[in-house]
């Protein structure tokens, strides 16, 4: 019986490597779509040889995806961005480009989509993130009716872009800024969980159409994460709270930069609102998958951050 086919798009990204060694640890071929297919070279290390196989696509340009997801059992769109630069753009990424990826995986036949979009995508967000990505929701909904959508919450892991920029931070600043009292709660899951979801959501046979909010067990507040992230490297650093109208500033100032180093306006915008699951929303035990306690997990992606004796 031949190999099950699968092709991710944005496979090289934090929740990409980990889905791409799931699937590969499963015995899949893995194909990836990406737009710099030499820096995602190390992922064929995740299989064996001719397992994984890169592709160029673009999905801003649809035409670039054209004949990708021929003899795909899944795709997986994992593409999206958290800032806005050059040519990525919230809509034409997360919104058009969603559209773009949906159409393709629908005129080549493929068996199944799975897309990746985020907690609380709402046409009521102030920020163009969240309006982007119900926006992309709808768009690949409307072309794959039976398509399974994914909203994971904030996502920890060996590489996340959460505990390891402010851990980085805690290294050489004196003090960890938290926005408006550090009051907005979170209900971060393990990046492995998100990869067990979209496998889960790959080979059951009662997702489609439905919409899955991804998430853990437990509710922090930004400032609860921050107190957990000294607890752990066993640092002293000040927790201080920025005002909204001062964030704004330095989101604008940060935003001049190729890799805004803190925060960009809109990331202010998405603070006005909890990241935690809604009541009733179909969740990872809906999957069969138990969330892995963060706390049990963040000792060992801390390790380099830990203060010396």
């Amino acid at each position: 019986m031949a190999a099950k086919i699968v092709t991710i798009v944005g496979g090289s990204g934090f929740v990409g490597r980990h889905t791409v060694g799931r699937f590969a640890e499963a015995g899949w071929r893995v194909r990836v779509l990406c737009r710099d297919t030499v820096a995602a070279e190390f992922l064929k290390t995740a299989g064996h040889p001719g397992q994984i196989v890169l592709d160029y696509a673009d999905i801003t340009r649809a035409e670039t995806l054209a004949g990708k997801f021929a003899g795909s059992d899944v795709v997986v769109n994992l593409a999206g961005i958290l800032y806005q630069s050059g040519r990525q753009r919230f809509d034409s990424v997360q919104h058009q480009g969603a559209r773009h990826v949906a159409e393709a995986a629908k005129n080549a036949g493929a068996g199944r989509l799975i897309h990746i979009s985020a907690l609380k995508a709402e046409a009521a967000s102030e920020a163009r993130y969240g309006l982007t990505k119900i926006a992309g929701e709808m768009a690949v909904c409307d072309a794959v009716p039976g398509a399974s959508i994914l909203r994971p919450g904030l996502i920890i892991g060996p590489e996340d872009g959460f505990f390891q920029r402010f851990g980085r931070m805690s290294m050489i600043s004196p003090f960890l800024p938290v926005v408006a009292g550090g009051r907005t709660k979170f209900q971060p899951v393990l990046v492995t969980d998100v990869a067990e979801a979209i496998f889960a959501a790959a080979t059951r046979s009662d997702v489609a159409g439905k919409t899955y909010e991804i998430a853990g067990d437990r509710i922090y507040s930004m400032r609860e994460l921050m107190a957990l992230l000294l607890r752990l490297t066993g640092r002293r650093n000040l927790v201080i709270s920025i005002p909204r109208p001062v964030a704004m500033v330095m989101g604008f100032f940060c935003e001049l930069l190729p890799f805004p180093p803190m925060i960009t306006r809109d990331q202010v915008r998405l603070l006005k609102i909890d990241n935690v699951a809604s009541a009733g929303a179909l969740q990872l035990r809906d999957l069969g998958i138990t969330p892995a306690a963060v706390e049990d997990a963040l000792p060992q992606f801390l390790t380099r951050f830990r203060a010396r004796p």
